[in-house]
């Protein structure tokens, strides 16, 4: 099966320790910076109870949910610590600044925000 690749912007688009939300017919997807330039994308709702992840602070490869301060890997979407709990990582591809998704369907992106 092919990938589809869809862009969703430039990392410039994003500030350091940030993060911008995509909605996809999937579903919203949260796309972060971390400190270090590196780029994630994750479900952007909260395996707690669904608290918008993209809200929340970034630190390292982590991000600190704003409702009830969960604590999800970027890297593989799990909560750390105590909590247990994961979201859906997005594969994300970074060209030269510029940014790709891949989603299960290969449908095209409706919006960005």
């Amino acid at each position: 099966m092919d990938v589809n690749w869809i862009a969703i912007g430039d990392i410039s688009d994003i500030p350091l320790r940030g993060a911008r939300c995509v909605k996809t017919p999937e579903g919203k997807v949260a796309v972060f910076r971390t400190a270090e330039n590196e780029v994630f994308a994750i479900e952007d709702h909260c395996p707690h109870k669904g608290g918008p992840l993209s809200q929340g602070i970034v630190h390292g490869t982590s991000v600190t949910c704003p409702l009830h301060n969960w604590v999800i890997s970027l890297e593989s979407g799990k909560a750390l610590g105590a909590d247990e709990g994961q979201v859906r990582t997005i594969p994300l591809r970074n060209e030269n600044g510029a940014l790709f998704i891949t989603l299960k369907q290969s449908a095209q992106m409706v919006a960005a925000e």
